[in-house]
């Protein structure tokens, strides 16, 4: 176990760098560039089924307790260590990473996006890969500050140099907003190891703040979150996300919601809410409130992109989405009660499942139509996708319900356990104002099914034989291909496993929550 976890955070680092390097003899199949997709694929993979080992070997009788630990002096000058452990919080943004990079390899293995060098594109989503894994695995403020980091330059160049309109100034804005919040997070998690003597994260969390005075939890707080809210993305920090995911490659989108979002959300559960527990409670009424005008702006910029004549870019508006949905983690979260902070958790992985299948889908309409513009693709008729890919019009309209939360998939629990965290918020903290955000979460549930179905009646409903005489859109549309399919089918099964069976999330998480909030007591 505690190999397979330091296999799984380093080997895509080595992977990386084998892809720079001519293939050996008898590997290169057709071409070189076929060569180095092969090995993404198969680093990504290995690296899938080293997480799914470690899940099996995990004591699931003991999910509050961190798991393959490697704990091993790095500067002992500042007494930092390598320090790499899992619990059921991180576990599942574990095996998720894993499965959605596998399966962003796995279909840039067929649908190469346009850019210098496959070599480089290999490489560079190894390197990320490697920084996302590690930031769910690392038990060290400063090691967790290093993997946070490590993931902006490939995503960056991701963006720059893989990506389509308007790419170098959403890569600009990327990089800029977010190391401005991670310069600010320095600072405050510096201010936490220097105080407290050391930057243990568990050490830290058993502590429960007692080491650190209540002007120190309340500055830590105010830089470590807004570093981590810049990255989640809250309103108002959110307005590089819908440039970035308008301009990255599909798998750039996929992996920029899908994960990196997450990094941020976790950063808050594992880091602020057990280290500087009287930070957050302070902070945790205005964390909610931001929350809550986020779900409703996030919906509101949908449902202005969804209205016809607005030429509204659809990657755009499930960029947008992303902004709502992540506004009910960061609600649960702010409740610091067991039942939101798990319906954050578990908000967390439905969004990563659902919005990485959505930007697969966008993005594969987008190669066929040659756009994503919502009226290019509507026309005057719909695009009728039921009509004449209907498949693809049956995967997109399944996601689209999944996103809005309908009962019985994924992103149900999590929004709903959110709300209801909001509606009995921990002792302390205002309750008529978290009854307001439940109230404002409410609505924005009831917005973001709006703009879904508008989308689904525009995209996926219509007359195929008008489509065809009005010349808007491609004479034949191809349905789903094979490696679609293969792409994404697992995340429609876990988004519908999840959604019929949410113990198997809720029974990592519960425990472990319980444990973080008490104080690192069971």
């Amino acid at each position: 176990m505690q190999f397979l976890l330091a296999f799984i955070v380093a080997a895509p680092l080595l992977g990386a760098v084998a892809a720079l390097l001519p293939a050996p003899p008898g590997l290169k199949g057709k071409s070189p560039e076929q060569a180095v997709l092969r090995h993404g694929v198969t680093v990504t993979g290995v690296i899938l089924a080293a997480a799914i080992a470690l899940a099996i070997g995990f004591d699931h009788d003991a999910p509050s307790r961190f798991q393959a630990t490697t704990d091993i002096s790095w500067i002992q000058a500042l007494n930092v260590r390598i320090h790499l452990g899992i619990d059921g919080i991180s576990l599942p943004l574990l095996l998720m990473t894993a499965l959605l990079f596998f399966l962003c390899a796995l279909y840039s293995y067929f649908k190469l996006p346009a850019g210098p060098s496959a070599k480089g594109f290999v490489a560079l989503l190894l390197v990320l890969e490697s920084g996302t894994l590690a930031t769910f695995a690392v038990l060290d403020l400063l090691l967790f500050f290093l993997a946070f980091e490590m993931v902006l330059i490939p995503m960056y160049f991701l963006i720059a140099r893989w990506g389509g309109a308007q790419r170098q100034a959403a890569a600009w804005k990327f990089i800029l907003y977010t190391l401005l919040g991670s310069v600010v997070m320095l600072l405050g998690l510096l201010l936490i190891g220097l105080n407290s003597g050391t930057f243990d994260m568990v050490a830290l969390a058993s502590d429960n703040g007692r080491g650190l005075t209540h002007t120190t939890q309340i500055l830590a707080v105010l830089a470590i979150g807004t570093g981590l809210a810049v990255k989640t993305p809250m309103w108002p920090l959110h307005s590089w996300l819908p440039d970035a995911h308008t301009a990255a490659p599909t798998v750039g989108s996929v992996l920029l919601a899908g994960v990196l979002l997450k990094m941020g959300t976790y950063g808050f559960v594992r880091i602020l809410l057990p280290v500087t527990p009287d930070g957050m409670a302070t902070f945790a009424p205005y964390l909610g409130a931001f929350a809550a005008v986020g779900i409703v702006y996030g919906s509101l910029a949908c449902l202005a992109l969804a209205r016809k004549g607005n030429k509204g870019d659809l990657k755009r508006l499930i960029a947008y989405s992303s902004v709502g949905h992540m506004g009910f983690v960061l609600l649960g979260i702010a409740s610091m009660t067991p039942t939101g902070v798990n319906g954050a958790l578990f908000a967390n992985v439905a969004h990563g499942l659902i919005t990485g299948l959505l930007f697969f889908l966008v993005g594969a309409l987008k190669d066929r139509y040659g756009t994503a513009d919502l009226d290019t693709l509507a026309g005057a008729t719909g695009a009728a996708l039921y009509g004449r890919a209907p498949r693809f019009g049956a995967f997109l309209a399944f996601a689209a319900v999944a996103s809005l939360g309908l009962p019985g998939l994924a992103g149900f629990w999590g929004e709903m356990l959110a709300l209801f965290g909001a509606f009995d918020p921990a002792e302390g903290l205002p309750r008529p104002a978290f009854l307001t955000y439940m109230a404002v979460g409410a609505f924005g549930t009831l917005l973001t099914a709006a703009y879904l179905l508008i989308v689904v009646r525009r995209v996926c409903m219509g007359d195929p034989e008008a489509v065809r005489a009005e010349g808007t859109a491609p004479a034949a549309l191809a349905d789903i291909q094979r490696y679609e399919f293969a792409a994404w089918t697992p995340l429609v099964a876990l988004t519908v496993l999840a959604g019929l069976w949410p113990a198997v999330l809720l029974g990592l998480t519960d425990p472990a929550v319980q444990k973080l909030l008490a104080g690192g007591n069971s």
